[in-house]
């Protein structure tokens, strides 16, 4: 995409925006407590994040109702840096089954997962298990609108971020069916029950509810199904769904990325070329550079939050992983309705 000639970027604006939201995205969800009541005897169940985290308990509940799943993030937490408490790293290194994400996601899980593995923990790492999509698959869809240092500069982010595979699989939910099957299987193997059923079960409960979020993103017209979001997640989404990534404000598939001037100029020419008229952003993150990239644009840019790596708050309307999909859905489809 040629950039318009009157684009002036207030570099030092946007890198104090950058280094704001690089100091506000720590995280100290580490000392919070779980999301789910704790099991440490023999046989424990751990999952790593609230997404998880419910899914493996609505099979848990379905197949033992006496049985419980300790979800180890609490809501809110950022899985690309969440720090575990001591204590939280010994319930995790004693866990007979440990169900994670996988792919680079939980990276301060890492040496406690492995851990675990060592102490006869079964860790069953479910993002590799479902088909997952590289990293800038969508992001093909606008390289010739970006120079080829920038390009290049993309690819490295993703490469040091997670590796080759997008590890945000949740986001199609074909593929979270998928994994609730899988977690079934892998509780069947050392349990009594009917585990697999009940996997198989809330697999059919999730693929049932996708039609109403395929329902509600019908809405949005095909000219107008262009994506930009804070940092590189909803690839899942786009292609499942039908949408494009136009760009990121953060390089790369983590929140952790920081970018620099010339991406957030590249950035602000892709969003007034394409009359692009929503950023959406992650709920559990500050806003700060979205807000300077908008800004920028010399628009009125929505600026949307989404839940991304975390469900919302117990007893709003993303507090199951079937209310984070349609919460955000609706989020999506309002702010690019006409």
């Amino acid at each position: 995409m040629p950039r318009t000639h009157a684009l002036t970027i207030s570099i030092a604006a946007l890198s104090a925006a950058a280094l704001l939201a690089a100091t506000g995205c720590s995280s100290d969800a580490g000392s919070g407590p779980d999301t789910a009541d704790v099991d440490s005897g023999n046989g424990s169940i751990v999952a790593t994040t609230t997404i998880l985290g419910t899914v493996t308990a609505d099979i848990v509940e379905c197949a033992d109702p006496e049985a419980t799943v300790t979800t180890l993030m609490p809501v809110g937490a950022d899985p690309h840096d969440f720090a575990p408490s001591s204590a939280q790293v010994a319930e995790l290194v004693g866990a007979d089954l440990v169900i994670a994400n996988g792919l680079g996601l939980e990276a301060g899980l890492d040496d406690a997962l492995e851990s675990a593995r060592t102490d006869g923990a079964t860790v069953l790492e479910v993002a590799d298990l479902v088909d997952p999509l590289p990293f800038g698959a969508h992001a093909d869809d606008h390289a010739d609108e970006a120079d080829d240092d920038s390009a290049d500069q993309g690819a490295d982010d993703h490469a040091d971020d997670h590796g080759s595979e997008d590890p945000h699989f949740w986001f199609d939910m074909q593929r979270m069916a998928t994994a609730a099957e899988l977690i079934g299987e892998q509780l069947a193997e050392s349990r009594d029950g009917a585990y697999a059923e009940c996997g198989a079960q809330v697999a059919d409960e999730i693929r049932a509810a996708e039609a109403d979020v395929r329902t509600t993103l019908e809405a949005v017209p095909a000219d107008r199904r262009v994506l930009v979001t804070d940092h590189d997640a909803l690839g899942y989404f786009s292609d499942a769904y039908g949408f494009e990534i136009a760009g990121t404000v953060i390089p790369g598939g983590s929140t952790l990325g920081e970018p620099s001037s010339a991406d957030l100029a590249a950035l602000v020419a892709t969003i007034q070329a394409e009359d692009v008229p929503a950023i959406f952003t992650n709920s559990a993150e500050p806003s700060t550079l979205a807000d300077a990239v908008s800004a920028e644009t010399g628009r009125d840019i929505a600026i949307v939050p989404l839940y991304v790596g975390t469900l919302g708050e117990p007893g709003s309307d993303a507090d199951t992983y079937v209310g984070f999909m349609t919460a955000n859905a609706t989020s999506i489809a309002t702010a690019l309705s006409p």
